[in-house]
């Protein structure tokens, strides 16, 4: 019987640091494996590589449910399957082991939690983005030019400059002119 703790790490984007979670993983596990991509990406090759590395007696640890799973139905299934191989799940933040009966009970709940309070945070944020547009307030990045800017650009492309030389002047991206 295989008997190796592997941890699974990841963060959203490159920009992102994962050394949290690996000063938190790194003492319970046997190994650790980072991933820098969203998990509700198309795919997360790190992920599925360390789900097909595991063996019966081996034990899939993660910090947290949202940095392993895309929801509760995922996290079930990823469970199931696990279990039919003979491979426990453990979430080091919630104390949670899927290789006790109690582990497990606790794991289906927190699943169930977890995936509501995704669910709630995103109609706050549908709630709060519309109430700021209601008051006349601009979401998203701020532009990269004046409307004055714009319409001297706009000018000079017309009087024939290349579009190239009228976004260095802006310090901007030709498409940024272009749109």
């Amino acid at each position: 019987m295989h008997n190796v703790k592997i941890g699974y790490i990841r963060v959203s984007t490159e920009d992102q640091r994962e050394d949290r979670q690996v000063d938190l993983l790194a003492p319970v596990c046997d190994e650790l494996h980072v991933e820098k991509r969203s998990a509700v990406g198309p795919s997360r090759p790190v992920f599925e590589a360390v789900l097909a590395k595991l063996k019966s007696g081996d034990t899939l640890v993660v910090w947290s449910l949202d940095r392993a799973f895309r929801s509760a139905r995922d996290a079930l299934n990823v469970e199931a399957q696990l279990k039919e191989r003979g491979v426990a799940l453990r979430i080091v933040s919630l104390g949670v082991d899927t290789s006790t009966a109690d582990g497990k009970l606790a794991f289906t709940m927190v699943a169930a939690v977890a995936e509501h309070e995704r669910a709630r945070l995103s109609e706050r944020t549908k709630q709060g983005l519309a109430i700021a547009r209601k008051n006349g307030k601009r979401l998203g990045q701020k532009p990269k030019m004046t409307p004055a800017q714009a319409q001297v650009a706009v000018q000079r492309l017309q009087n024939g400059e290349r579009v190239k030389d009228v976004a260095w002047s802006y310090r901007v991206h030709p498409q940024t002119l272009r749109r």
